[in-house]
C-alpha cells in the first residue's frame, strides 16, 4: 500500500507542475559495448573509494591507532580550502579530497602527500552552476560525494547547471575525459559517491525529475549503459557486494531495496522497503542484504539476496545519514541521533543499543576489531565489535565537527574535519598514526 501510494503522489506531483520530470534515455549494452579495460584490484595499503577497497568499511589494515587528540598521534594536519563532506580516499602515494568554493561558486578535486600533508595540486572541474539555496539543505555542501580512484585514474560527479557531469582525472590532476550523465532537478543537493565494478565505474543519480543509474567504461568515459530509476529524491550511493553467489549493484531508496546486474544495469529484483529517501550505503553479508532510511518513515531491514526479495526481518529503526556495517555475524548501526545499535544479522534480533554523545553524519569504519565513528561535534568513538554488550575503547577529539567518514588503511587514519577559528569555519585533513611516527 505504501509503495502505491508513493507512486500516485509522484505521478500527481508530474501532473501538477510542482516538479520537472527529465525522461531518462536508457542505454542497453552492445557488442560494440565489449571493453578491454582491465578489472581494478586494490592494494591493500590503499584506501581507495567510499567505504574502502571493498565497500564494505572493513579496513585490510592489520592494525590502526585508537587513541589521538591535537598532540596525540598526529602525523601530520593540513588546510583544505572550501567545505566539503566528502571522504578521503587514499591512492599510491597521495590523498584525495573533493571540495567547494562559493566564490566564486567552484568545483574542485584537491591531492596531498600520504606522508607530509604537503599539498601536491587542486584542480578545478567546474565554476559557476550552483542550484539556489532553494535546492539545497541546510546541512548539505557541493561536494559531498567521495572520489574513487584505480591504479591511475580519479572518478568523481558533481551538480552542475541542473546536471550530473562525471569527470576523470589522472594522479598529476589533468582531466581525462568528461561526460554527462544526465539531467538533475535539485531538492537537497547531489550526494552519491561512486564505485567501481571490473571495468566500469558506476554513477547513481535519483531525483524528482527522475533518477538513473549509469556505468561507465573507466578509461574512455563511454555511457555502456543506464537505467531509469523512480522520481525520488534520494541520495544512497551504489555499491556491488558478492552475495548468493553473484555479484550485484545494491540501492534503496524510492521506497526499494533494488538488485541489479553490475555489468550491465538489468534489474536482478527489487523489494518493498525502507522509506522514500536514504542516504546511507547497503551492506551486505553472504546470503542478505541490508538497508536503513530515512525520511518519512523509519525502517531497517534484512532482504534475502537469492532473487526472491523475500524480507527476513525488519524493525522502526532508521539509520538514515550514517551506513551501517556488517561485522562476522553482527549489524550495527549508530544512528543520526547517536544510539548504537548490534543485531543479529541473520534474526535481527537485538543484542545491545548504547547512547553516544551527539548526533552523526559519518559512517562506521571496522579496523583490528574496533569500530571507529565520529560525530558531528568531531569526537570519534572507538568501541569493540562485541555483541555481548557495548564496550568503549575511547573517545579522541579533533575539531568542532566532522562531516566525513574516516579512511583507515596502512596503519594509519584519515579524516576531514572542521574548526571554528576567527568566527570562521576552516576545515582540516589529519593523518593519525602511532606516537613513533608523529611530529
Amino acid at each position: 500500500m505504501r509503495f502505491l501510494l508513493t507512486l500516485f503522489l509522484i505521478g500527481y506531483i508530474g501532473l501538477t507542475g510542482c516538479s520537472r520530470g527529465t525522461p531518462v534515455e536508457e542505454i542497453t549494452p552492445t557488442a560494440s559495448s565489449t571493453r578491454d579495460t582491465p578489472a581494478f584490484l586494490p592494494r591493500e595499503t590503499d584506501w581507495p573509494n567510499w567505504r574502502g577497497p571493498n565497500g564494505n568499511a572493513i579496513a585490510v589494515s592489520p592494525t590502526a591507532p585508537t587513541h589521538w587528540s591535537e598532540t596525540e598521534n598526529i602525523v601530520w594536519k593540513t588546510t583544505v580550502p572550501g567545505r566539503g563532506h566528502s571522504s578521503p580516499v587514499v591512492c599510491d602515494e597521495l590523498v584525495f579530497l573533493t571540495t567547494a568554493l562559493e566564490d566564486p561558486q567552484s568545483h574542485w578535486v584537491l591531492a596531498y602527500d600520504r606522508a607530509t600533508g604537503e599539498e601536491k595540486w587542486r584542480k578545478q572541474i567546474h565554476q559557476g552552476g550552483f542550484p539556489p539555496a532553494s535546492k539545497m539543505h541546510g546541512k548539505g555542501s557541493h561536494a559531498n560525494g567521495t572520489l574513487a580512484c584505480d591504479d591511475q585514474t580519479l572518478f568523481i560527479a558533481f551538480l552542475t547547471n541542473d546536471e550530473i557531469v562525471a569527470t576523470a582525472l589522472n594522479f598529476a590532476g589533468e582531466i581525462v575525459w568528461t561526460t554527462t550523465l544526465g539531467a538533475f532537478d535539485s531538492k537537497f543537493g547531489y550526494a552519491p559517491s561512486p564505485t567501481i565494478y571490473q571495468s566500469l565505474v558506476i554513477f547513481a543519480a535519483d531525483n524528482q525529475g527522475g533518477g538513473y543509474l549509469a556505468g561507465l567504461d573507466r578509461r574512455s568515459g563511454e555511457i555502456v549503459w543506464r537505467r531509469a530509476r523512480s522520481r525520488s529524491s534520494t541520495y544512497s550511493s551504489p555499491v556491488v557486494g558478492h552475495v548468493s553467489g553473484r555479484d550485484q549493484l545494491l540501492m534503496s531508496g524510492g521506497y526499494e531495496v533494488t538488485s541489479y546486474d553490475p555489468n550491465t544495469g538489468e534489474l536482478l529484483w527489487s523489494c518493498e522497503g525502507t522509506t522514500d529517501a536514504t542516504c546511507g550505503t547497503m551492506v551486505w553479508n553472504e546470503t542478505m542484504v541490508f538497508a536503513s532510511g530515512g525520511y518519512p518513515d523509519n525502517e531497517t531491514l534484512a532482504v534475502l539476496g537469492d532473487g526472491s526479495g523475500n524480507i527476513a526481518w525488519s524493525n522502526r529503526v532508521k539509520s538514515y545519514e550514517p551506513s551501517m556495517l556488517v561485522v562476522g555475524d553482527e549489524l550495527y548501526a549508530v544512528t543520526d541521533s547517536g544510539i548504537a545499535h548490534c543485531w543479529d544479522a541473520t534474526t535481527g534480533k537485538l543484542h545491545w543499543k548504547k547512547r553516544l554523545a551527539g548526533n552523526f553524519s559519518a559512517s562506521a569504519v571496522f579496523c583490528n576489531g574496533n569500530i571507529y565513528v565520529p560525530n558531528l561535534s568531531g569526537t570519534t568513538f572507538v568501541f569493540a565489535a562485541n555483541p555481548e554488550a557495548y564496550q568503549e575503547v575511547a573517545q579522541n577529539r579533533l575539531g568542532d565537527d566532522t562531516y566525513g567518514s574516516p579512511a583507515i588503511c596502512d596503519g594509519k587514519v584519515f579524516l576531514r574535519v572542521g574548526r571554528e577559528m576567527n568566527d570562521q569555519r576552516q576545515e582540516r585533513l589529519y593523518c593519525i598514526g602511532s606516537n613513533s611516527e608523529a611530529n
